[in-house]
């Protein structure tokens, strides 16, 4: 397998990676620079250069190479799809986009969401984004065979996350801290909603599969774990893996987003509803995804690897103020 991951050295991408070296795969890495949290794993080759910024002098780096997939981990626009097209379309054997499951209908009309839900997110550009990088894909499949693959991740995390609803994706350990220091931490809604974990390991298992399956060719997938958690317990479990109980206060979503108006998208778009995926189409083509990380013991690891270096434990400290005062009118509108 001749693969070129356009990224590859973030989060879900890089256990991708290393999972792509493990079985032996000629994988080529194409960035514009090396990071230190997830480097190049041993065996791959690196090319530089800016995907976004420098499509001639990509089209140079790439010329006379011929792949048999191609991974765009990086692509949110219609015009990185359209450049990609141009790159590609003879060249690789298979073409993989990285959607995303909040594409999937909000609020949804069905408990389940399989492959067959319908796209439309009326409440986060990001996800219309990639709606529409999909359509696009989808119709150079239908007129001129495009050999894309769709796929969907949900949450995915690894050592270097710690994925809670109300949190600091850049400084993590920002809400394991305010547990520690028994502080109250922000679960939306009545913590009741459904949601899905996936670890980034596992989820390499699935995705790798997909990688030359030549019947993969026009159809999506999503990636997740089967194992299904209220907000409540994600939280509660994360608060063991820290030593202690974790101090919930359930505040409605329209609160958090009248004094944090970013929060729409990844609220009302997202993780205040329910998300349970039917993993059946990912595993019919690969047999092999069984996903194995349960939150209890992912949690535990990303703690871990926080804690085994200082350094890592970086606090958000804007954050922290922004949800004291998310807090503070939560108590004012309820007093008791």
């Amino acid at each position: 397998m001749k693969a070129l991951f356009l990224g590859g050295t973030g989060l879900i991408s890089s256990a991708c990676a290393e999972r792509a070296v493990a079985l032996g795969w000629d994988l080529t890495l194409l960035n514009r620079g090396i990071s230190e949290k997830y480097p190049v794993p041993a065996g791959a080759e690196f090319i530089q250069g800016d995907v976004h910024g420098d499509p001639q002098g990509l089209r140079a780096l790439l010329r006379g190479r011929t792949f048999d997939a191609v991974v765009d981990w990086i692509a949110y626009l219609e015009a990185d799809i359209e450049r990609d097209i141009g790159l590609f379309q003879g060249c690789a054997r298979q073409f993989i986009f990285i959607s995303s499951a909040s594409a999937y209908r909000k609020p949804p009309a069905h408990y389940l969401i399989t492959e067959e839900t319908p796209l439309e997110n009326p409440y986060w550009d990001y996800s219309r984004q990639k709606i529409a990088c999909e359509a696009r894909l989808m119709r150079e499949f239908r007129e001129r065979r495009f050999p894309v693959t769709i796929v969907r991740p949900s949450l995915t995390y690894g050592p270097s996350q710690i994925p809670l609803c109300i949190s600091s994706w850049q400084h993590p350990y920002t809400v394991i801290d305010r547990m520690k220091r028994g502080q109250s931490v922000i679960v939306p809604g009545d913590g009741s909603s459904l949601w899905v974990l996936t670890w980034n390991a596992d989820f390499a298992v699935g995705f790798c599969g997909l990688m030359g399956l030549e019947s993969a060719a026009g159809e999506a997938f999503h990636i997740t774990s089967d194992e299904v958690l209220t907000w409540d317990q994600i939280y509660r479990e994360a608060g063991r893996a820290a030593g202690v109980e974790a101090k919930i206060v359930h505040v409605p979503s329209d609160l958090i987003i009248a004094h944090d108006p970013a929060m729409d998208g990844t609220l009302r778009g997202d993780k205040a509803n329910s998300a349970v995926f039917d993993n059946r189409k990912i595993k019919s083509c690969v047999p092999d995804f069984v996903p194995k990380v349960t939150w209890a013991e992912g949690v535990r690891r990303a703690i871990a690897w926080h804690e085994a270096d200082p350094s890592r434990c970086t606090i958000d400290e804007e954050a922290n103020r922004k949800w004291d005062r998310i807090l503070e009118a939560y108590a004012r509108a309820f007093p008791e």
